[in-house]
């Protein structure tokens, strides 16, 4: 645990100090700030919803059910179970771009980013669709490095918090689905009867 903690932090300094530079200065805080992307988030999966075929609303409703649960998995369930402190609390010479609340394991940022890249990958099944969005995920994941509020490992377990969470989505879409299905179906042979 000592090895994997000492290399987490080695990782940290070389992602937030050994790749400082003004760019990333300016533009990770934009990147890692959910203030600036939410507008346009609401906009493009309203619009799913509204204009898009079967498959935009199905991105729009395994979108939501996987956001839920993967955000409250991870900052209502895990941070308060690991309290692990953010970097910028412990660590020295942290170059610190953002504040951030409450504990560090798991990113609730990459939980979040990746279970949506994820979700729209298994829907969309298109290679450069799949390429775009993971794309975003990883620059996301590691704008929350670089700005001094996570460690890589923070990072990968909300990875793996965020792919857990889409499994879980799905089944659960599967269900409600399935239940809609069943009760459309009893409702059409009452009414034959």
């Amino acid at each position: 645990m000592d090895f994997l903690n000492a290399l987490d932090v080695k990782l940290f300094y070389f992602i937030n100090r050994g790749l400082e530079n003004n760019f990333f200065d300016l533009i990770m805080p934009i990147i890692t700030s959910v203030r600036y992307w939410r507008i346009p988030l609401i906009i493009i999966f309203l619009s799913l919803f509204i204009w898009g075929d079967k498959k935009g609303r199905k991105t729009f409703l395994l979108c939501l059910i996987t956001l839920i649960l993967s955000d409250q998995v991870s900052s209502s369930l895990l941070k308060p179970l690991f309290h692990r402190l953010r970097p910028y609390k412990v660590l020295d010479n942290v170059h610190k771009l953002v504040g951030s609340g409450g504990f560090s394991l798991p990113s609730s940022h990459a939980a979040n980013i990746f279970s949506m890249a994820m979700v729209i990958t298994y829907i969309w099944r298109r290679a450069w669709i799949g390429f775009f969005v993971f794309g975003i995920a990883v620059v996301v994941g590691f704008s929350r490095v670089y700005v001094g509020v996570h460690y890589p490992l923070d990072v990968a377990a909300g990875v793996i918090v965020g792919g857990v969470c889409v499994l879980l989505s799905i089944q659960i879409f599967r269900g409600f689905k399935w239940g809609f299905l069943k009760i459309k179906r009893t409702s059409s042979k009452s009414a034959l009867e």
